[in-house]
């Protein structure tokens, strides 16, 4: 990363710290409010979400971050934890489901419709995760792209969340963890994987 970013990179640092803490907070509240109407929120939820945003907190801010700003090796060790390993804790952290006992039932009623609409079926496909989360990557590392990222904040800010968007999509559309409302069968998703995991490999070579 340039010398003449590294205070946008240090304003973004704080404000990756504060919405992460923040939702760290909402989610663990949340589940002790409900608990006191439904069933309690089994610990294990707990320590998945946790363990999710303590990933992505690393991957963006502290030491492993300023390395990825200097070494390759550095960026994919961040990237593993932002686009692989938190999307996959936070999906088993069920926080729509939490979500959705949170909410009075009208606004559960909406939020359900949301889900169920034809953009969230297109976006949550298989085929359509799959192209977001790796060809995305193909686009980055393929392209002027990564270096580009370098050079502007709000690239370099778009392309963390990018990958982090994508890999949570990509996660929830291949393993049903949490609510899903548009599910396809297991062999069709598991040809999709196969696919997917082809495309990765090719590009990692």
């Amino acid at each position: 990363m340039h010398n003449h970013l590294q205070p946008e990179i240090i304003y973004f640092e704080v404000l990756i710290v504060c919405f992460l803490v923040l939702i760290f907070l909402l989610y663990f509240f949340a589940a002790i409010i409900t608990n006191k109407k439904f069933s309690k929120w089994p610990w294990h939820r707990y320590v998945f979400w946790s363990l999710g945003i303590f990933c992505i907190g690393t991957a963006l801010v502290g030491p492993l971050a300023s390395y990825a700003h200097m070494s390759f090796v550095g960026h994919m060790i961040g990237h593993l934890l932002l686009g692989m390993l938190s999307p996959l804790l936070l999906a088993l952290a069920k926080p729509m489901t939490l979500l959705l006992r949170s909410l009075n039932v009208s606004t559960a009623r909406s939020l359900t419709s949301i889900l169920k609409s034809h953009l969230l079926k297109f976006l949550t496909h298989p085929i359509i995760a799959t192209t977001l989360n790796i060809g995305g990557l193909w686009l980055l590392y393929t392209t002027p792209l990564f270096h580009l990222m370098h050079q502007s904040i709000f690239l370099y800010a778009f392309v963390h969340l990018h990958v982090f968007l994508a890999g949570y999509l990509f996660t929830i559309s291949i393993i049903y963890l949490d609510i899903t409302p548009h599910q396809y069968s297991h062999l069709y998703r598991s040809l999709i994987l196969i696919i997917a995991l082809a495309a990765h490999k090719i590009l990692s070579k």
